[in-house]
């Protein structure tokens, strides 16, 4: 059972796809200059991050491990000032995502690609914070200008988060196909078929 632990090594893995999990969020995050491609940044995001997570899940088969990776990110936009919001939904995500995970034993690429596609959904949370801390938001938009939070204010409805969400999940799920596609040797020598 020790060898479930998280060790050092984990630790330093979790790190270092941690980095470039955020560099590629930041990446794709640039499409949200333009307010309509924001509704669809999350399942870019999730379909672009696919093979870096279903590797890091390859690599690291341990309890925790997705947990901690997950949360490295929002951890970060809280501290550069986004709201309670981009820690609260993440947590609750990454704790969903997690136990997903531990169902299939940690190498089972079904519930790894069903935990990842809940994963996916953490990144709605940013978005979120429209809808649930609304005024805070607008302030952090407006300095893009004041078109641009008004164009973002009008996007993010109800309804349109159900979408975004859901796609975000959907991308989840065509992320980890791709990843298992461009990962088949790395799957096969972790077990994860």
């Amino acid at each position: 059972m020790d060898n479930k632990k998280l060790k050092v090594k984990d630790l330093v893995t979790i790190g270092v796809f941690g980095v470039i999990y955020f560099a590629l969020m930041f990446g794709v995050g640039m499409m949200g200059m333009v307010p309509i491609l924001f509704l669809i940044y999350p399942t870019v995001l999730a379909i672009v991050a696919g093979t870096v997570i279903m590797l890091f899940m390859a690599k690291v088969q341990k309890p925790w491990a997705l947990f901690i990776l997950g949360m490295i990110s929002p951890v970060v936009m809280f501290a550069a000032g986004h709201s309670y919001v981009i820690i609260v939904l993440p947590l609750i995500v990454m704790i969903i995502a997690e136990l997903i995970r531990k169902i299939g034993k940690y190498n089972s690429f079904k519930y790894n690609m069903i935990s990842y596609a809940v994963f996916s959904t953490w990144i709605c949370s940013s978005l979120m914070q429209m809808i649930l801390v609304k005024d805070v938001y607008l302030e952090h938009c407006k300095m893009m200008g004041d078109e641009y939070a008004s164009a973002v204010e009008k996007l993010i409805t109800y309804p349109n988060m159900a979408l975004v969400v859901l796609g975000a999940f959907i991308g989840g799920i065509i992320g980890a196909y791709l990843g298992k596609i461009l990962l088949k040797k790395h799957f096969k020598k972790a077990g994860i078929v």
